[in-house]
């Protein structure tokens, strides 16, 4: 049984550094690439960034794009997202999500999916 776990949200002010965790367990990890999504409230769920399951390619939506990074320990079945100079519209439930083809995961098509964890950002 393929589980994810998200870890690491809270409440912070805005400027403020976050890193969350999704830590997997029933799967080959490095098989899998990563995504992690955002649903802010009464929004739809937006793609945050994606890592290759080797960890060679990574990509952010623009609006996080260098504030966030995105890695991963496959020793450790754990990937991160590492938020950096929050600001409010980063309030959302993150979820992480496995998918184990490279095409499917850049259509934000995943198989497998955390319950996520809240962020909320006040200013």
């Amino acid at each position: 049984q393929v589980t994810l776990v998200e870890s690491g949200g809270g409440l912070v002010q805005a400027g403020d550094s976050l890193r969350l965790s999704c830590a997997a367990s029933g799967l080959s990890f490095s098989s899998f690439h990563l995504g992690w999504f955002r649903r802010a409230p009464g929004k739809e769920r937006e793609f945050v960034a994606l890592i290759s399951g080797n960890a060679g390619s990574t990509y952010y939506r623009e609006s996080v794009r260098g504030r966030f990074t995105i890695s991963r320990d496959n020793a450790k079945n754990t990937a991160y997202l590492q938020m950096s100079s929050l600001k409010p519209d980063d309030t959302a439930v993150y979820y992480c999500a496995v998918q184990g083809t490279w095409a499917r995961a850049l259509r934000n098509d995943y198989v497998f999916w955390g319950l996520g964890t809240q962020v909320t950002v006040s200013s």
